[in-house]
């Protein structure tokens, strides 16, 4: 066996998947008879363990939106929207960061074969301190924020701030489970925390309550109790380990919190712009939601591949073994590619009749805005495995360029003349394109000039 070959191995037994030699016959059969088995094989290790959880999370987003748009009136929708909208921006921009991070530093401690009790430790302070901020600055703002977004309700202000803290605790656990290669407790709580959004809204519904803020808590409840259900893997055989180096640690983690708020600014910009530029109509910004979340059915199953993929990508890495890590690249970006028209063409097609339908949305949205939409959900999803990439190779700043130049395109184009969805919605694709070009200019740049494993390049953590 060669050297390359090796490291390969070694990175997949490290992700959890079976030594090659030994399960070469029993592979080669089930690839040459199913085709599922050859898809399967080109996604990243781990990925399969954790894909129904995420179906049953994708689900029960559309489920909850669905519920909510049958039970509210348009000003309450509008509200909840806003939200929801503001939660997937602002609390994953700064808690997916924490859950990246710690996959990383964990998936290369295990490689060392060192512990990670000091580094959770360390990351779990900074998520603390980051909510305490975080819960002064919306007491603080409450008056405006409940004014301008959600009809003067201030409770709702309430309900999003406890929704940052569960998201932000689930954040912490998924890092450490994909960090150790725990993809079965990782999907299950995902799964956990779908189903009981699905119970939640459609009991909601059945029984006639028209508060947005009832629908607006279920975004705390149903993830604080999936991540305590699961919490026992992650503090299980987590090992003594020392604390990482602060400098070392913040100059990863500032970066990248940074980068993943403007990435979510892009991804999610186009309601709240909605809502500031045509404050009075609310079925707008609430159609307009529905239209968004239609669309990015790839984005929900994709999130499938984010955990596997940057803790194979780490593996590869730490192991130096560069050939691995760029197969591992490749595949998913074909994968993606697929995934992205696969669930935009029928978007496109069907979608301003399917918002009326699943959601009641009264905007008259045309396919022009699906387009745009669906093309900005595949450029995005490519732009995402490529800062993975970026970000295994401690490329952190380039990621940054790449998402604020993004932000700058889609501030340019939102403020250009003509109709507000239209504008909106072609913003999102245009500054997803300038993210794909900008990451994949970064990576060319700089994965050819070093392997992983070479001097100035990725480097195992602790």
């Amino acid at each position: 066996m060669s050297a390359a070959d090796a490291a390969v191995s070694a990175a997949d037994a490290a992700v959890g998947v079976p030594d090659a030699a030994a399960s070469a016959p029993d592979a080669a059969v089930s690839v040459k008879r199913s085709p599922l088995g050859r898809i399967a094989s080109t996604l990243p290790p781990g990925t399969l363990l954790v894909i129904s959880g995420t179906v049953v999370l994708g689900a029960a987003s559309y489920i909850h939106l669905m519920a909510a748009g049958h039970s509210l009136d348009t000003d309450g929708m509008a509200a909840l929207s806003v939200l929801w909208t503001i939660l997937m921006s602002v609390g994953i921009g700064l808690f997916f960061p924490v859950e990246q991070e710690l996959t990383r530093i964990v998936a290369a401690h295990r490689v060392a074969g060192t512990g990670v009790s000091g580094v959770l430790r360390q990351i779990a302070g900074l998520t603390l301190g980051m909510l305490v901020l975080l819960a002064a600055g919306l007491a603080w703002a409450t008056p405006l924020l409940a004014d301008t977004f959600f009809n003067g309700h201030t409770e709702m202000v309430g309900a999003l701030g406890l929704a940052f803290a569960a998201m932000g605790i689930g954040n912490i656990c998924r890092g450490v489970l994909a960090g150790l290669g725990r993809f079965g407790p990782f999907g299950r709580q995902l799964g956990i925390d779908g189903v009981l959004r699905i119970g939640l809204a459609v009991g909601f519904a059945l029984a006639g309550v028209r508060s947005p803020l009832a629908f607006a808590l279920i975004l705390t409840v149903a993830p604080l109790a999936a991540a305590l259900a699961t919490s026992v893997p992650v503090f299980r055989g987590l090992g003594r380990g020392p604390f990482d180096r602060w400098p070392g640690l913040l100059g990863g983690l500032g970066p990248l919190v940074v980068s993943t708020l403007l990435s979510q600014v892009v991804v999610n910009a186009a309601v709240v712009s909605t809502k500031l530029l045509a404050p009075e109509d609310g079925a707008l910004v609430a159609g307009l939601l529905n239209a968004i979340v239609l669309a990015r059915v790839p984005l929900f199953v994709f999130g499938s591949l984010q955990a596997s993929l940057l803790s194979g990508l780490s593996t590869a890495a730490a192991a130096g073994d560069r050939a691995g890590f760029s197969r591992l690249l490749g595949r998913t970006s074909l994968v993606v590619t697929a995934l992205g028209l696969a669930g935009g063409v029928p978007a496109t097609l069907f979608g301003p009749w399917l918002i009326e339908v699943l959601f009641k949305a009264e905007a008259g949205l045309g396919h022009a805005v699906f387009f745009w939409i669906s093309a900005g959900t595949l450029f995005y999803m490519l732009a995402m495995v490529l800062g993975q990439a970026l970000l295994v190779l401690h490329e952190h700043r380039l990621q940054l360029l790449g998402w604020a130049v993004a932000t700058l395109v889609l501030t340019g184009a939102t403020l250009l003349p003509g109709e507000v969805s239209t504008r909106v919605s072609l913003a999102y694709a245009l500054a997803s394109l300038a993210a794909v070009v900008g990451m994949a200019a970064a990576l060319w740049l700089t994965f050819p000039r070093r392997s992983p494993a070479a001097p100035g390049g990725p480097r195992p953590v602790g």
